[in-house]
Protein backbone atom coordinates (compact mmCIF):
# COMPACT_ATOMS: atom_id res chain seq x y z
CA UNK A 1 0.00 0.00 0.00
CA UNK A 2 0.96 3.91 -0.24
CA UNK A 3 2.76 4.84 2.91
CA UNK A 4 -0.22 7.32 4.26
CA UNK A 5 1.37 10.20 5.54
CA UNK A 6 1.58 10.86 1.52
CA UNK A 7 -2.14 9.35 0.29
CA UNK A 8 -5.18 12.34 -0.87
CA UNK A 9 -7.30 9.75 -0.46
CA UNK A 10 -7.10 6.58 2.22
CA UNK A 11 -10.63 3.87 2.46
CA UNK A 12 -10.38 1.48 5.04
CA UNK A 13 -13.07 -1.43 5.10
CA UNK A 14 -15.25 0.50 3.03
CA UNK A 15 -18.74 -1.29 2.17
CA UNK A 16 -21.64 0.35 0.55
CA UNK A 17 -25.13 -2.09 0.39
CA UNK A 18 -28.25 -1.35 -1.45
CA UNK A 19 -31.66 -2.08 -0.41
CA UNK A 20 -32.50 -3.92 2.73
CA UNK A 21 -33.66 -7.29 4.25
CA UNK A 22 -31.67 -10.86 4.58
CA UNK A 23 -29.69 -10.14 1.11
CA UNK A 24 -28.70 -6.40 0.89
CA UNK A 25 -26.85 -5.82 -2.56
CA UNK A 26 -22.85 -5.58 -1.47
CA UNK A 27 -21.89 -3.29 -4.20
CA UNK A 28 -18.02 -2.68 -2.11
CA UNK A 29 -17.34 -5.20 0.19
CA UNK A 30 -14.40 -4.41 2.43
CA UNK A 31 -11.75 -2.38 0.35
CA UNK A 32 -8.72 -1.04 1.39
CA UNK A 33 -6.87 1.59 -0.83
CA UNK A 34 -4.44 4.76 -0.73
CA UNK A 35 -3.77 6.55 -3.28
CA UNK A 36 -0.71 9.05 -3.25
CA UNK A 37 -0.08 12.75 -4.36
CA UNK A 38 0.33 12.36 -7.57
CA UNK A 39 -0.29 9.19 -8.45
CA UNK A 40 -2.18 7.92 -11.43
CA UNK A 41 -4.16 4.54 -10.06
CA UNK A 42 -6.37 2.50 -12.88
CA UNK A 43 -9.27 0.61 -11.17
CA UNK A 44 -9.94 -1.98 -13.16
CA UNK A 45 -12.91 -4.76 -13.34
CA UNK A 46 -15.55 -5.72 -15.28
CA UNK A 47 -19.23 -3.55 -15.59
CA UNK A 48 -21.09 -4.07 -12.18
CA UNK A 49 -17.77 -5.00 -9.85
CA UNK A 50 -18.40 -1.70 -7.78
CA UNK A 51 -15.85 0.81 -9.01
CA UNK A 52 -18.07 3.65 -10.04
CA UNK A 53 -19.84 2.95 -6.69
CA UNK A 54 -16.73 2.68 -4.91
CA UNK A 55 -15.10 5.96 -6.45
CA UNK A 56 -18.91 7.96 -5.49
CA UNK A 57 -18.24 7.03 -2.15
CA UNK A 58 -15.51 9.10 -2.54
CA UNK A 59 -16.97 12.30 -2.53
CA UNK A 60 -20.00 11.43 -0.73
CA UNK A 61 -22.77 10.68 -3.31
CA UNK A 62 -22.66 7.13 -2.02
CA UNK A 63 -23.12 6.74 1.88
CA UNK A 64 -20.63 4.37 3.28
CA UNK A 65 -22.25 1.30 5.12
CA UNK A 66 -19.16 0.40 7.05
CA UNK A 67 -15.78 2.21 7.14
CA UNK A 68 -13.81 4.98 6.61
CA UNK A 69 -12.98 7.60 3.72
CA UNK A 70 -10.39 10.38 4.05
CA UNK A 71 -9.43 12.92 1.79
CA UNK A 72 -6.61 14.82 2.55
CA UNK A 73 -7.13 13.90 6.69
CA UNK A 74 -10.32 14.75 6.65
CA UNK A 75 -13.04 11.70 6.42
CA UNK A 76 -16.16 12.30 4.15
CA UNK A 77 -19.50 13.05 6.02
CA UNK A 78 -22.69 13.50 5.02
CA UNK A 79 -22.27 17.23 6.64
CA UNK A 80 -23.32 19.89 3.78
CA UNK A 81 -20.45 22.68 4.39
CA UNK A 82 -18.11 19.62 4.92
CA UNK A 83 -19.20 18.30 1.54
CA UNK A 84 -18.70 21.65 -0.49
CA UNK A 85 -15.26 21.91 0.73
CA UNK A 86 -14.71 18.06 -0.63
CA UNK A 87 -15.76 18.74 -3.58
CA UNK A 88 -13.68 21.66 -4.54
CA UNK A 89 -10.61 19.43 -3.87
CA UNK A 90 -12.27 16.09 -5.25
CA UNK A 91 -13.72 16.11 -8.81
CA UNK A 92 -15.45 13.86 -10.90
CA UNK A 93 -15.08 13.46 -14.77
CA UNK A 94 -17.67 11.57 -16.22
CA UNK A 95 -17.68 8.75 -19.20
CA UNK A 96 -20.11 11.14 -21.55
CA UNK A 97 -19.42 14.39 -21.87
CA UNK A 98 -22.95 15.32 -24.02
CA UNK A 99 -24.78 14.11 -20.76
CA UNK A 100 -23.06 15.87 -18.53
CA UNK A 101 -23.07 19.18 -20.30
CA UNK A 102 -25.67 20.98 -20.20
CA UNK A 103 -26.89 21.82 -24.00
CA UNK A 104 -28.22 25.57 -23.17
CA UNK A 105 -25.39 26.73 -21.22
CA UNK A 106 -22.08 27.78 -23.33
CA UNK A 107 -18.68 26.22 -22.86
CA UNK A 108 -17.97 29.52 -20.67
CA UNK A 109 -20.66 28.75 -18.24
CA UNK A 110 -19.88 25.37 -18.00
CA UNK A 111 -16.65 26.46 -16.77
CA UNK A 112 -17.66 28.90 -14.76
CA UNK A 113 -20.16 27.48 -12.94
CA UNK A 114 -17.83 25.88 -10.64
CA UNK A 115 -16.15 28.52 -10.06
CA UNK A 116 -19.04 30.39 -8.88
CA UNK A 117 -20.55 27.71 -6.51
CA UNK A 118 -17.17 27.84 -4.79
CA UNK A 119 -16.58 31.12 -5.03
CA UNK A 120 -13.23 31.15 -6.39
CA UNK A 121 -11.51 34.71 -6.41
CA UNK A 122 -9.89 36.33 -9.60
CA UNK A 123 -11.47 37.48 -12.85
CA UNK A 124 -13.73 34.57 -13.76
CA UNK A 125 -13.09 35.52 -17.46
CA UNK A 126 -9.76 35.17 -17.04
CA UNK A 127 -9.69 31.60 -14.95
CA UNK A 128 -12.07 30.36 -17.32
CA UNK A 129 -9.71 31.42 -19.99
CA UNK A 130 -6.60 29.72 -18.87
CA UNK A 131 -8.78 26.50 -17.51
CA UNK A 132 -9.59 26.08 -21.81
CA UNK A 133 -5.91 26.76 -22.75
CA UNK A 134 -4.47 24.47 -20.37
CA UNK A 135 -7.12 21.96 -21.28
CA UNK A 136 -5.78 22.38 -25.04
CA UNK A 137 -8.76 23.77 -26.39
CA UNK A 138 -6.38 27.04 -28.17
CA UNK A 139 -7.52 29.66 -28.38
CA UNK A 140 -10.08 29.86 -25.76
CA UNK A 141 -11.90 32.79 -27.60
CA UNK A 142 -12.73 30.38 -30.09
CA UNK A 143 -14.64 28.46 -27.45
CA UNK A 144 -16.27 30.56 -24.61
CA UNK A 145 -19.44 31.42 -26.82
CA UNK A 146 -20.31 27.95 -28.00
CA UNK A 147 -22.31 25.04 -27.14
CA UNK A 148 -21.74 21.85 -26.36
CA UNK A 149 -22.90 20.53 -29.87
CA UNK A 150 -21.28 22.56 -31.12
CA UNK A 151 -18.08 20.83 -31.22
CA UNK A 152 -16.41 17.19 -31.11
CA UNK A 153 -16.88 14.82 -28.48
CA UNK A 154 -12.82 14.87 -27.60
CA UNK A 155 -13.35 18.72 -26.85
CA UNK A 156 -16.67 18.61 -24.99
CA UNK A 157 -14.65 16.06 -22.74
CA UNK A 158 -11.94 18.80 -22.24
CA UNK A 159 -14.46 21.04 -21.36
CA UNK A 160 -15.43 18.75 -18.54
CA UNK A 161 -11.76 18.32 -17.67
CA UNK A 162 -11.38 22.51 -18.01
CA UNK A 163 -14.02 23.01 -15.47
CA UNK A 164 -12.41 20.12 -13.25
CA UNK A 165 -9.23 21.66 -12.92
CA UNK A 166 -10.49 25.28 -13.20
CA UNK A 167 -10.93 24.44 -9.16
CA UNK A 168 -7.66 23.39 -8.38
CA UNK A 169 -8.33 19.85 -7.19
CA UNK A 170 -5.92 16.99 -5.69
CA UNK A 171 -7.83 14.26 -6.81
CA UNK A 172 -9.93 13.47 -9.87
CA UNK A 173 -12.25 10.44 -10.05
CA UNK A 174 -12.37 9.82 -13.85
CA UNK A 175 -15.25 7.46 -14.88
CA UNK A 176 -14.68 5.83 -17.89
CA UNK A 177 -13.01 8.74 -19.55
CA UNK A 178 -12.55 8.33 -22.86
CA UNK A 179 -14.53 4.78 -23.21
CA UNK A 180 -17.39 6.91 -25.62
CA UNK A 181 -14.81 8.97 -27.34
CA UNK A 182 -13.01 7.08 -30.80
CA UNK A 183 -9.98 5.71 -30.44
CA UNK A 184 -7.78 8.64 -32.70
CA UNK A 185 -8.48 10.87 -29.50
CA UNK A 186 -8.43 8.49 -26.45
CA UNK A 187 -4.64 9.10 -26.66
CA UNK A 188 -5.04 12.51 -26.89
CA UNK A 189 -7.33 13.04 -23.87
CA UNK A 190 -5.41 10.35 -21.61
CA UNK A 191 -2.20 12.35 -22.36
CA UNK A 192 -3.67 15.75 -21.07
CA UNK A 193 -4.94 14.26 -17.99
CA UNK A 194 -1.46 12.69 -17.36
CA UNK A 195 0.33 16.02 -18.07
CA UNK A 196 -1.80 17.62 -14.94
CA UNK A 197 -0.22 14.75 -12.91
CA UNK A 198 3.53 15.45 -13.97
CA UNK A 199 2.56 19.63 -14.18
CA UNK A 200 0.63 20.01 -11.00
CA UNK A 201 1.08 16.97 -8.95
CA UNK A 202 -2.77 16.30 -9.42
CA UNK A 203 -3.59 12.37 -8.47
CA UNK A 204 -6.38 10.51 -10.55
CA UNK A 205 -8.78 7.52 -10.17
CA UNK A 206 -9.41 6.32 -13.35
CA UNK A 207 -12.04 3.95 -13.57
CA UNK A 208 -11.90 1.38 -16.50
CA UNK A 209 -12.95 -2.28 -18.05
CA UNK A 210 -10.17 -2.04 -19.85
CA UNK A 211 -6.55 -3.05 -18.59
CA UNK A 212 -5.06 -1.30 -21.60
CA UNK A 213 -6.08 2.15 -20.33
CA UNK A 214 -3.30 1.24 -17.51
CA UNK A 215 -0.52 0.90 -20.24
CA UNK A 216 -0.94 4.42 -21.20
CA UNK A 217 -1.39 6.19 -18.42
CA UNK A 218 -1.64 4.70 -14.63
CA UNK A 219 1.58 4.06 -12.10
CA UNK A 220 -0.66 1.46 -9.90
CA UNK A 221 -3.63 -0.88 -11.11
CA UNK A 222 -5.98 -2.05 -8.44
CA UNK A 223 -8.22 -5.25 -10.16
CA UNK A 224 -11.70 -4.97 -8.27
CA UNK A 225 -14.28 -8.22 -8.52
CA UNK A 226 -17.57 -8.37 -6.88
CA UNK A 227 -16.81 -5.75 -4.61
CA UNK A 228 -13.39 -6.30 -3.30
CA UNK A 229 -10.02 -5.78 -4.99
CA UNK A 230 -8.15 -8.29 -5.86
CA UNK A 231 -5.15 -7.73 -7.07
CA UNK A 232 -3.15 -4.33 -6.74
CA UNK A 233 0.52 -3.29 -7.41
CA UNK A 234 2.70 -0.99 -10.17
CA UNK A 235 1.49 -1.26 -13.06
CA UNK A 236 4.32 -2.92 -14.80
CA UNK A 237 4.32 -5.66 -12.30
CA UNK A 238 0.86 -6.31 -12.66
CA UNK A 239 0.55 -6.45 -16.37
CA UNK A 240 3.70 -8.25 -16.75
CA UNK A 241 3.29 -10.74 -13.88
CA UNK A 242 -0.41 -10.80 -13.26
CA UNK A 243 -0.58 -12.73 -9.72
CA UNK A 244 -4.63 -13.28 -9.99
CA UNK A 245 -6.54 -15.81 -12.29
CA UNK A 246 -9.12 -12.97 -12.52
CA UNK A 247 -6.05 -10.47 -13.78
CA UNK A 248 -5.18 -12.64 -16.39
CA UNK A 249 -8.61 -13.32 -17.82
CA UNK A 250 -8.81 -9.61 -18.17
CA UNK A 251 -5.02 -8.99 -19.58
CA UNK A 252 -5.16 -11.85 -21.91
CA UNK A 253 -7.73 -9.90 -24.29
CA UNK A 254 -5.92 -6.70 -24.06
CA UNK A 255 -4.16 -6.50 -27.65
CA UNK A 256 -0.71 -5.08 -25.82
CA UNK A 257 -0.41 -8.65 -23.83
CA UNK A 258 -1.10 -10.62 -26.79
CA UNK A 259 1.55 -12.79 -25.48
CA UNK A 260 -0.24 -14.49 -23.29
CA UNK A 261 -3.19 -17.08 -24.55
CA UNK A 262 -6.66 -15.44 -24.04
CA UNK A 263 -8.65 -16.76 -21.82
CA UNK A 264 -12.61 -16.70 -21.85
CA UNK A 265 -14.18 -16.77 -18.13
CA UNK A 266 -17.60 -18.86 -18.10
CA UNK A 267 -20.62 -17.25 -17.20
CA UNK A 268 -21.74 -13.62 -16.05
CA UNK A 269 -20.56 -12.19 -12.94
CA UNK A 270 -22.49 -13.16 -9.57
CA UNK A 271 -25.31 -11.32 -8.39
CA UNK A 272 -23.58 -8.72 -5.63
CA UNK A 273 -26.34 -9.93 -2.83
CA UNK A 274 -25.70 -13.92 -3.21
CA UNK A 275 -21.24 -13.42 -3.13
CA UNK A 276 -19.96 -17.23 -3.36
CA UNK A 277 -18.35 -18.63 -0.21
CA UNK A 278 -14.73 -19.01 -0.34
CA UNK A 279 -13.09 -17.27 -2.79
CA UNK A 280 -15.81 -15.28 -4.63
CA UNK A 281 -14.33 -15.71 -8.21
CA UNK A 282 -14.02 -19.47 -7.63
CA UNK A 283 -17.36 -20.13 -9.74
CA UNK A 284 -15.64 -18.99 -12.85
CA UNK A 285 -12.08 -19.38 -11.76
CA UNK A 286 -10.35 -21.15 -15.08
CA UNK A 287 -7.69 -22.83 -11.97
CA UNK A 288 -10.43 -24.31 -10.80
CA UNK A 289 -12.74 -25.26 -13.84
CA UNK A 290 -9.29 -26.94 -15.51
CA UNK A 291 -8.75 -28.83 -12.58
CA UNK A 292 -5.32 -27.46 -11.46
CA UNK A 293 -6.65 -26.50 -7.95
CA UNK A 294 -7.60 -29.85 -7.43
CA UNK A 295 -4.53 -31.04 -8.53
CA UNK A 296 -2.28 -28.32 -6.26
CA UNK A 297 -4.46 -29.29 -3.68
CA UNK A 298 -6.06 -25.93 -2.74
CA UNK A 299 -9.85 -26.80 -3.92
CA UNK A 300 -11.40 -26.94 -0.74
CA UNK A 301 -9.67 -23.45 0.67
CA UNK A 302 -11.31 -22.13 -3.16
CA UNK A 303 -14.84 -23.43 -2.30
CA UNK A 304 -14.64 -22.52 1.21
CA UNK A 305 -11.81 -19.80 2.53
CA UNK A 306 -12.33 -16.09 1.42
CA UNK A 307 -8.74 -15.15 0.57
CA UNK A 308 -7.40 -12.13 2.07
CA UNK A 309 -4.60 -9.87 -0.24
CA UNK A 310 -1.12 -10.77 0.47
CA UNK A 311 2.00 -9.68 -0.90
CA UNK A 312 3.39 -11.92 -3.61
CA UNK A 313 6.27 -9.04 -4.34
CA UNK A 314 7.41 -5.64 -2.70
CA UNK A 315 3.84 -3.50 -2.94
CA UNK A 316 1.90 -5.98 -5.59
CA UNK A 317 -1.03 -8.46 -3.46
CA UNK A 318 -3.45 -10.45 -4.78
CA UNK A 319 -6.26 -11.96 -3.07
CA UNK A 320 -5.88 -15.80 -3.97
CA UNK A 321 -5.19 -19.39 -3.31
CA UNK A 322 -2.72 -20.14 -5.36
CA UNK A 323 0.85 -21.01 -4.05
Amino acid sequence: MTDTTDAVVTVRGAHVRFGGGAAPVRAVDGVDLDVARGEVLALVGESGCGKTTLIRSMIGLEPLSAGTVTVEGASVSRNARALRALRRRVQMIFQDPSGALNPRHTIYEAVAEGLRIHRVPGDELTLVSEALSRAGLRPPERYLRRYPHEVSGGQRQRVLIAAAMALGPALLLADEPVASLDASIRGEILALMRSFVDEHGVSIIAVTHDLGLAWNIADRVAVMYLGRIVEVGPTEQVLADPQHPYTRALLSVVPEANRMEQQILVGETPDPSRIPAGCRFHPRCPVVASGEAERLGILARCQGDDPALTDRAPAHAAACHLP
